[in-house]
């Protein structure tokens, strides 16, 4: 048994019984879940271990690696910029950063690093693990690369260097990296326990990542369909460099002090849920204006959808965020925006249900897009409307 432990009023008891339920049922190890409701927050929730020998309980405070979560944070950092009037999505990115205009790119726009058209998803030419904390190593590649298709006909997902690739605009463009932008302009004023880019006093609080099991019969594994096409824009989208892939490595210091907007923010689920609670009502949390009502109708219509080159499936994507996809819902509505991380977390925000959801894991699952667990618990939510 495990005991759950924060905040639920009797209405969302049945979002109390599905985390529960995926402790003893769904292989849960350690976990949160928090949601916010009309800019008001109406359950935080939290339990398990956060280490693998269950020696460190799971706290309210237990901070873990968001993985391609992290987009979500980014992609915000990009959107507020558009409304600073300080970013044009449809300007070529080499306005703001002149030397990505190499190899053709020269009329790639901004909203095509956002939207995964860019043709951008991986580097060709092998670079070392290492590469992954070196930002003017990967930013100084991507300039040089060129694209794996012609940019704006296909999309493909950038799992790795969406970050860099946005990132570099906004420090382009701010002066600021992103993960200080972010501290800045949305992290602080909102209050959120989200970082990019972790300080070493915060090591103390953060969960281990545990290894995911194999994925089920019928999934489509791409992790073993890159192994088996080593130079597939596949495999070299999540293995070049490797470090994201490799567990010693995202539970290291290292991995945690860079920054690497598409996969190493750190947060708590309470965080995520507060931030797109923030945008589930209009952009606007306790007097803090995160976007306005034009950025946050970008953050939900559609941009991409079909095949996707990368993860092998269909996929769907606005500016930045990934959207429900017929296979795979955020909830019944139609407009929900947010993003998935590899191994289960999730943050998203329904305006027209003004809920703002976050869920944070430490045991890593193996589902492409939504786990099991967080859609446990998402429905529970809905259901208890």
């Amino acid at each position: 048994m495990v005991d759950i432990q924060g905040d639920c009023g009797p209405r969302f008891e049945r979002v109390r019984a599905a985390f529960a339920e995926n402790f003893a049922q769904r292989n849960e190890y350690g976990a949160a879940v928090a949601v916010y409701i009309d800019g008001a927050p109406v359950l935080d929730l939290w339990g398990g271990h956060a280490d693998r020998d269950r020696t460190r309980p799971w706290t309210r405070d237990t901070l873990v690696n968001l993985f391609s979560t992290t987009k979500g944070l980014t992609a915000i950092c990009a959107h507020r910029l558009v409304d600073q009037g300080l970013l044009d999505l449809d300007a070529p990115v080499a306005l703001y950063w002149p030397e990505f205009a190499q190899a053709g790119k020269d009329h790639i726009r901004v909203r095509q690093l956002l939207n995964h058209r860019a043709g951008l998803p991986a580097l060709r030419r092998q670079v070392p693990d290492e590469s992954i904390y070196d930002w003017a190593a990967m930013t100084t590649a991507l300039a040089a690369e060129e694209p794996w298709w012609t940019p704006g006909t296909k999309h493909g997902y950038h799992a790795i260097t969406f970050g860099w690739l946005v990132g570099e605009v906004v420090r382009r463009v701010t002066g600021k990296t992103l993960g200080r932008y972010f501290r800045d302009e949305i992290a602080a004023p909102l209050g959120l326990d989200c970082y990019i880019g972790l300080d070493a006093k915060d090591d103390a609080r953060c969960g281990q990542m545990l290894q995911s099991p194999r994925p089920p019969e019928g999934q489509v594994n791409i992790f073993k369909y890159a192994q088996d096409n080593p130079e597939s824009v596949t495999a070299k989208a999540f293995f070049n460099p490797a470090g994201a892939m490799k567990l010693g490595a995202v539970n290291s210091r290292a991995w945690r002090g860079a920054e690497i907007p598409a996969a190493n923010g750190h947060g708590t689920a309470r965080g995520l849920a507060r931030l797109y609670g923030a945008l589930a009502c209009g952009g606007v949390l306790d007097g803090v204006r995160v976007l306005g009502p034009e950025a946050i109708a970008r953050c939900s219509h559609e941009e991409s959808s079909g095949r996707d080159e990368v993860l092998l499936i269909p996929t769907r994507f606005s500016t930045g965020f990934m959207l429900t996809q017929p296979q795979d819902l955020m909830g019944p509505n139609a407009r929900p925006f947010g993003h998935p991380g590899a191994g289960g977390s999730l943050g998203f925000a329904d305006p027209e249900a003004r809920i703002g959801f976050g869920y944070t894991m430490n045991k890593m699952g193996p589902y492409i897009l939504i786990d099991p667990r967080p859609r446990a618990l998402l429905e529970a939510v809905y259901a208890s409307l």
